[in-house]
């Protein structure tokens, strides 16, 4: 794979999955990612071994896996004097600081903005929050099921009225990925305009900017109509207006999401699809602004239609029709998905404990057609020395700072 962020560094101060899924793209693009962690007990998250009732091996645990792959780490101590100094010098080393600790933290420790500049001006600074580093609520924590599903509207977007409620966020670090990604996105930015000007930036991305973003269309749409689209109980038939995109259900529970926004072109193909060729001339159908003032009537016969056939037919069956349309498939069924395979939307790293290696899920960006080829996530601590010796620091030192509970 393509290394486009060899030769930049980046100082990790950070834990959980949204900022450290950030480290990881980056890692994955080439960069020497360093991974500041608790010399006890390591990122916070090493200790989720448990989550949505799914329990996980610690020593093959995804929750580490998925945000820290390709990093080294280096375990520092960051609420002692001594810790700090071994922070300061690693930035000296570094193109980026990465962190998602509150204000009053990076404050408290000394790691904030003016703190790393002071060491390093050239750094660019980049911090990942629940709510943004400007507003009341700057030094509120919180993760993407707050900030991001809740906070964020999603929670409601996606809960059909009918439910009397909001649903729970069904996908753990659903926000943390994206908004991660976005991080990612926007120190390439930051180091390419550094590399142009000669200025170092700061950047800021927030779980609700990112649930902001991600729903971005209907937000604007909600302003400027004050109207937001809501999400149906599920059902099959179409969409009023056009039965050219809904949900249909096969013979067998399956379903099939036909997707097509512009019917015209395809009407006829859609209807010698599902086995009604003749429809395609119906007077109530073979026209666009027919077909949507008769919605209901073609949507029976569609429902119909699907229901005559199972899933497995439906799916190779609409290979060649012309329109848009997809297989409703779980997390589990993509994982064997013939394209996403062919896209090398997996890669595989080794266990630390030996055995099986481990599947990971590729980051979005993929360059030159290649496969992300990289590490495992490392063991808590697991650089500590090698990283320090390559900076500088004699043994002798290192073992001062061991003694002492600075480092690991």
């Amino acid at each position: 794979m393509a290394q486009v962020m060899k030769g930049v560094r980046v100082l990790e101060v950070a834990q959980f999955t949204f900022v450290p899924a950030a480290g990881a793209i980056l890692a994955d693009w080439g960069a020497d990612v360093i991974k500041i962690e608790h010399p006890v007990r390591g990122d916070t998250q090493r200790g989720f071994v448990k989550l949505g009732g799914i329990e996980t091996d610690p020593n093959r645990c995804p929750f580490v896996e998925h945000p820290n792959r390709g990093k080294r780490s280096v375990g520092v101590d960051i609420s002692t004097p001594e810790g700090m100094e071994v922070i300061y010098e690693l930035a000296k080393t570094a193109d980026v600081f990465l962190t998602n600790y509150l204000p009053n933290q990076r404050q408290k420790m000394k790691f904030d903005i003016e703190h790393i500049r002071a060491v390093n001006p050239n750094i660019i600074y980049a911090r990942g929050s629940a709510f943004g580093d400007k507003g009341p609520d700057r030094d509120v924590g919180g993760f993407d099921g707050t900030a991001f599903w809740n906070r964020g509207g999603l929670a409601d977007a996606f809960s059909p009225k009918e439910l009397g409620g909001p649903i729970s966020q069904g996908v753990p670090a659903f926000g943390d990925s994206i908004g991660g990604m976005n991080i990612a996105g926007g120190i390439a930015a930051a180091l390419f305009h550094r590399a142009q000007t000669g200025e170092a930036t700061e950047l800021d991305v927030s779980l609700l900017s990112t649930a902001w973003w991600a729903a971005g269309t209907s937000i604007d749409m909600g302003i400027e109509t004050n109207q937001i689209m809501g999400n149906r109980m599920p059902q099959s038939g179409g969409n009023p207006g056009n039965p050219l995109m809904g949900n249909y259900y096969c013979s067998d529970g399956g379903v099939i999401n036909m997707c097509t926004l512009t019917p015209g072109p395809h009407i006829k193909s859609f209807f010698t699809h599902i086995g009604k060729p003749e429809l395609a001339d119906d007077e109530r159908f073979s026209e666009v602004k027919a077909l949507m003032q008769n919605w209901e009537a073609a949507s029976e016969i569609i429902v119909a239609a699907f229901a005559e056939k199972d899933f497995k037919y439906w799916r190779e069956h609409l290979k060649t029709y012309s329109g848009q349309w997809a297989p409703v498939q779980s997390l589990l069924d993509i994982t064997s998905d013939e394209q996403a395979l062919a896209n090398d939307m997996l890669f595989e790293v080794e266990s630390a404990s030996g055995g099986d290696p481990i599947k990971l899920v590729r980051g979005p960006v993929q360059f030159n057609h290649e496969p992300v080829k990289t590490e495992r996530a490392p063991l808590a601590s697991e650089h500590t020395e090698l990283v320090l010796m390559e900076m500088g620091m004699e043994w002798d030192k290192i073992e001062e700072l061991k003694e002492k509970g600075a480092i690991a």
